[in-house]
Parts: C-alpha cells; sequence; structure tokens
C-alpha cells in the first residue's frame, strides 16, 4: 500500500456553531477510512486558542474526547492514550509561508517527529470542519492558502461571500436568480436611523418578518417578528452575533434543498425538503427537539427538480464555489414560484444531515463523498500551482 494521506481536520471554532463543529468532526473522524488516511484534529476553542494531542490511531468513541482541554503534555493515563499517536507536535504546515505548528511539546526548526523531518510530517490537506465565523468565512482559508497547504471546500472569496447574506444576496442578484424582499444595515446605521428602518421594514416587508445576522449559520441569532416590538427585540438579539443584519420578508413557502458536489464542473444532487417541528426551521428544530423531517427526495414535478437543481448549480457558480454547497430555497405555496433563500459552503456534515443524505440517495455514500471531498481538494490545490505569480519587465 502506497504512503498513507495526512489529514488536518480543524473543528470547534471562535463561533456560535461550535458545538455543531465539534458534532460534525466526530462523524467524519469515525468514518475515515485509516488504512488510507492518517488524521490528525485540531481543536480551535471558542477563545480562538488552537490544539492537539497527536495523531489519531483509530476513530473515537466519544466526542467528549475531541475536546482537548489543554495542550497534551504529560498525558500519561489520558483517556486519548488509547486512540492519539505520539504527544510530540504535528506540523500544521511544512511549506509556504513557513512552519506553523500546534505546540505539544516544542518543536525546533528542522528537528524530527516521530522519527520523520518536519516537512514529512506535515500535513497533505486540511479539512476545515469549522460552521459559522472564523471557519467558514474565508479566514481560515486565507491562512491555509498562504501557507499553500491544499483544503477542501470553497476558497476565500466564495466562503467569505456564503457567509455574508448581504453579499450572496447582492451576487445572486446579479446572476438573475429571484430571492424575496429584504432590508440590511449595520448596528451604527440602525443607531442612527432606527426609525426609517422600522418604517422601510413595515412598508416593504411587513410583518411577520424573520431577522437575522448577516454572518452566521445553522439559524444562530434568527428571529421571527409579528410586531415592531418583536421587531425591535429581534434586531438586537441579532445584533448579538454580528454587525450587519438582514430582515427578510416572510414567505409562505416549502423549503427545498440541494447538494453540489465539484469544482469547475460542479453536479447537483436529488432535492431534499425539509419540515420543520418548529415555527420555522431554527436551531431548536435543527439540532435539539429532533422532531423535524427530511423527505429526500422531494416530492416534485421532475421538470421543477431540474429547474431547482439547475439553479443551484447556477449559485455554486455565481459565488465562484469549489468542492461542496448546500443550496436552499423557498418553493412559494401559492403559487409555486422558487426563490432562492441561501448557500451554504460548509453544510453539516454528519450522516443524519441533510448534505451527505441527499447525496447517499443520488447515489454517493457517505464515506465515498469524504473520498471525493479530498480528490477535489487535491485537484483544485494542483491547478493553482500552475499560476504563475511572477512577473519579469521584458
Amino acid at each position: 500500500m502506497g504512503k498513507k494521506i495526512r489529514i488536518g481536520i480543524l473543528y470547534g471554532g471562535k463561533s456560535g456553531e461550535h458545538q455543531v463543529s465539534i458534532t460534525t468532526a466526530y462523524s467524519v473522524i469515525r468514518s475515515f477510512d485509516f488504512s488510507k488516511y492518517e488524521v490528525v484534529p485540531f481543536y480551535i476553542t471558542q477563545q480562538g486558542e488552537w490544539r492537539s494531542a497527536g495523531m489519531l490511531t483509530a476513530p473515537v468513541e466519544d466526542k467528549q474526547l475531541l475536546i482537548i482541554e489543554e495542550t497534551a503534555v504529560g498525558r500519561a493515563g489520558s483517556a486519548l492514550d488509547d486512540v492519539f499517536g505520539s504527544a510530540a507536535d504535528v506540523p500544521l504546515f511544512g511549506q509556504g509561508v513557513g512552519q506553523v505548528t500546534v505546540s505539544v511539546s516544542a518543536l525546533a526548526d528542522g528537528k524530527h517527529v516521530n522519527g520523520e523531518s518536519a516537512n514529512e510530517a506535515a500535513l497533505d490537506l486540511v479539512l476545515p470542519l469549522l460552521h459559522g465565523t472564523f471557519g467558514e468565512d474565508g479566514t481560515v482559508q486565507g491562512l491555509l492558502e498562504m501557507a499553500n497547504v491544499p483544503y477542501v471546500g470553497a476558497g476565500v472569496l466564495a466562503s467569505a461571500v456564503g457567509m455574508d447574506k448581504v453579499m450572496m444576496k447582492k451576487l445572486f442578484a446579479a446572476a438573475g436568480l429571484p430571492q424575496c424582499v429584504y432590508r440590511h444595515f449595520t448596528r451604527t446605521d440602525w443607531l442612527k436611523n432606527r426609525d426609517e428602518h422600522v418604517l422601510e421594514i413595515e412598508v416593504s416587508l411587513g410583518y411577520p418578518c424573520f431577522v437575522k445576522p448577516a454572518n452566521l449559520g445553522s439559524s444562530v441569532g434568527i428571529s421571527k417578528a409579528s410586531n415592531q416590538a418583536e421587531l425591535l427585540d429581534a434586531v438586537e438579539f441579532a445584533f448579538r452575533y454580528d454587525r450587519k443584519v438582514v430582515v427578510e420578508e416572510f414567505v409562505d413557502a416549502r423549503e427545498i434543498e440541494v447538494g453540489i458536489l465539484g469544482n469547475d464542473e460542479p453536479r447537483a444532487s436529488v432535492c431534499g425538503e425539509i419540515v420543520s417541528s418548529n415555527d420555522f426551521y431554527d436551531y431548536h428544530a435543527k439540532y435539539i427537539d429532533g422532531k423535524s423531517a427530511m423527505v429526500i427526495p422531494a416530492q416534485l414535478p421532475a421538470a421543477l427538480s431540474e429547474q431547482i437543481r439547475s439553479m443551484a448549480v447556477q449559485a455554486f457558480q455565481a459565488i465562484d464555489g469549489s468542492g461542496l454547497s448546500r443550496v436552499d430555497f423557498f418553493l412559494r405555496k401559492e403559487d409555486n414560484e422558487l426563490l432562492i433563500n441561501e448557500i451554504n459552503t460548509m453544510p453539516g456534515f454528519t450522516p443524519y444531515s441533510m448534505y451527505p443524505l441527499l447525496w447517499k440517495e443520488t447515489g454517493v455514500s457517505y464515506s465515498e463523498l469524504l473520498d471525493e471531498l479530498i480528490g477535489l481538494a487535491l485537484e483544485r490545490h494542483v491547478a493553482k500551482q500552475q499560476i504563475d505569480y511572477g512577473f519579469e519587465v521584458p
């Protein structure tokens, strides 16, 4: 057998979606084929500290073991000893802008790690399973680009646009994709012109309406407002999570979702439908009560299903996506008008999440999906190495 691919898993993160990210990482690590891959988890705390306990030698059996409490110096007797290899440092990057390590014992330049040179011990690829800010928004992607390390998923631009609902909507509009009516403003603008914004929302959107932080996912910080008092409370709540807020009209609609897989020639999965257990598909309905239903494939006429899948690919290309995304739509009940809601460049990735289930129904298993995403990341990295970043004056 050839050399195994060494993959660094980034999870946790300085985000309101910290716990969701840990759950995703746990599911992915348990699904890896350890005969093909070497896995090095990197846990990022909610304060932004990076921690690692070395290389995994087997899947973890308890999700709590992935919450690495402190850098693993002197871990004798630790519950992690059965699944982690040496506590020595594993370099996060071994090329590009210089070596960056997560300090577990102290790695000096050029010294050996587990019998390997620093570069030989470095990661072949990074899988950022970070949802929300400081992970899904282009920040960690920029770090990986600077280090010239292959990574799974969207690049800097697509990640940033996919996280910022305002910029996303502007690109969707430029691509001719229909959307619901919305308004947006910053905290500073809201404080200066609150009455004008409230009036504009009441005239253009009406009640009920939805208030969202511009840069967050997993329905964190989202509220439904049915009157002015609730609107004011919802805006203040959303500002807890971002400096920019989006307010959208209420649409009585079915919620349809499509998975996208690929780089320059993306393909779409079958369509799925979310039937929420709550008033809307909020964080509680997604992750806590377990009563929301996913209907896969969605019960749709064939022509409409193809239209949705085509629009999903169009949305993916509009933000210059790569690797994977999930595109969400509203199908308005009164007239079957299709409206794009948003694109998610790092969708939930447990075996029971919508994105993997969409591809399972399309004929791609969970483990096959991971293999393909790794292949797409390496393909994209090789293509980028062909770019000439130098210039010689003639």
